[in-house]
């Protein structure tokens, strides 16, 4: 066990540790600040790291650097990964309780340490508060992260090394833990090659869980229109050629609603493009609040937008016309009137562009009748 010896697994453990803080450090610089989290993701291997450095330095440091401040630092990394993960899914708040269960620990370390010397007492407490860190976030992740794989390798990742500290405190309660974490035993080689592989997973699954964050975040810039949030055009026209070959098989074909902001260039020339733009994102939120969950709104260009309607008649369609109209003349400051062009799946025979053509024809005929009002093709 020359070779793996305790001291060994920790400054391998600094290595790694470190190893990530740079990744992690240079992730949190360029990627988008709508990615929150990194920063303490980042921090927990920092502090991982200057633990490892202190427990390493065991007799050339005091006791009071390399037992009580690299314990506590070892916890705080902890607590700061788990903060990071609130962060990261939304969520504030845990500090407060976590940092105060760290000052306090600090505390008890040190008299552990100094005042009532007791390795096995310390280690005990030590292992209670890692495992109720873990067990906290595995608790926030099971019930906040979602299913996606980052997600499920951390949460992996935490039961596992949960599993490795109970094991640990139960040969702590049994007289087990040896005399020192320098101890080159078969018990201690073990459990810091757990703590070892459990530094390097974390990081791992943090920058996975921040590279899928990011590639969500880019597929959803690259679909859907940045002011409004609705599907852009090709996005749209995707959808209506997804659905298009879907009602070829089934025989019920979608409506297309194809929709304009009556005088909206004398909205931006009198009143600015920022309110142009209040006005097209209050547009947008009062349409989708009268659309179907199946239903598709998308931007089709400036103050142009178009709707798809799955399995809907040219009546259901006219309806669903109407409560547009209704919702969107409903006394609020940034209302506007609109004209709609409506066109129907007229069967196997028809296509996009066809049906881009009827809906279009029906919009301007829809503007040559006297605005605010809806036409079929």
């Amino acid at each position: 066990m020359t070779n793996l010896d305790p001291r060994s697994l920790i400054a391998m453990a600094g290595f790694m540790a470190a190893l990530m803080a740079v990744v992690l450090y240079f992730m949190r610089r360029y990627y988008p600040p709508s990615i929150q989290g990194i920063g303490y993701w980042t921090a927990a291997p920092l502090m991982w790291l200057v633990a490892t450095v202190l427990f390493s330095g065991r007799g050339a440091f005091p006791d009071l650097l390399s037992l009580v401040a690299a314990n506590t630092l070892l916890l705080l990394g902890t607590i700061a990964y788990y903060i990071g993960c609130r962060r990261f899914l939304g969520h504030g708040g845990g500090w407060r309780l976590w940092g105060g269960i760290a000052a306090l620990s600090a505390l008890l370390f040190t008299w552990l340490t100094y005042g009532h010397p007791n390795y096995p007492l310390r280690l005990g407490i030590f292992t209670v508060l890692m495992i109720g860190v873990y067990a906290a976030n595995l608790r926030f992740l099971l019930r906040h992260g979602g299913k996606r794989f980052p997600v499920r390798l951390v949460e992996v990742v935490l039961v596992l090394h949960v599993a490795v500290l109970l094991v640990r405190l139960a040969s702590t309660l049994v007289g087990k833990a040896g005399s020192d974490l320098m101890e080159p035993s078969l018990y201690q080689t073990l459990y810091v090659g757990a703590y070892v592989l459990t530094v390097l997973m974390l990081s791992i699954g943090a920058v996975l869980m921040a590279t899928d964050r990011l590639t969500t975040e880019l597929q959803h810039l690259a679909t859907h229109d940045a002011l409004t949030h609705t599907l852009n055009r090709r996005a749209l026209l995707e959808r209506f050629e997804d659905e298009l070959a879907r009602c070829a098989r089934t025989g019920r074909g979608p409506a297309m609603m194809m929709l304009d902001l009556d005088h909206f260039k004398t909205v931006n020339d009198t009143q600015g493009h920022q309110h142009g733009d209040a006005v097209l994102v209050h547009f947008v939120q009062r349409t989708q609040a009268v659309l179907r969950r199946a239903d598709r709104l998308g931007r089709y260009g400036g103050e142009e937008f178009m709707v798809l309607l799955p399995e809907t008649s040219a009546q259901d369609a006219q309806a669903v016309a109407q409560r547009i109209h209704a919702a969107a003349t409903s006394g609020h400051a940034l209302d506007c009137q609109l004209s709609i062009g409506v066109t129907t799946w007229h069967g196997p025979g028809d296509t996009l562009d066809a049906m881009l053509a009827r809906a279009d024809k029906a919009l301007y005929q829809a503007k040559a009748q006297g605005r605010n009002q809806t036409c079929a093709a």
